[in-house]
C-alpha cells in the first residue's frame, strides 16, 4: 500500500512528545506507526478491527491499574 501521501495525525494530548503512535486512514484502512521512526514499520488495521481496539481502550481494557 503506498502511503506516501498519508496524512498521518497524532493525539492532541500528546502535546509536543515525540513518542507517539500517530494514525492515518487510508483506502479501507487504519495505519499506524511510531512518530519517532516515520519511515519504520506501519501496521495496517480494518476500520472494524480498529473501532473494536478503541472502544476496548476507552472501556479501560488495556489500563494497567
Amino acid at each position: 500500500m503506498d502511503l506516501s501521501r498519508a496524512q498521518w495525525r497524532k493525539s492532541s494530548r500528546s502535546g509536543t512528545e515525540t513518542n507517539c503512535v500517530e494514525v492515518a486512514f487510508v483506502q479501507d484502512r487504519v495505519a499506524t506507526r511510531d512518530s519517532k521512526n516515520p519511515t519504520g514499520p506501519v501496521l495496517l488495521f480494518d476500520r472494524e478491527a480498529w473501532a473494536g481496539f478503541l472502544q476496548a481502550v476507552k472501556a479501560g481494557a488495556f489500563d494497567l491499574d
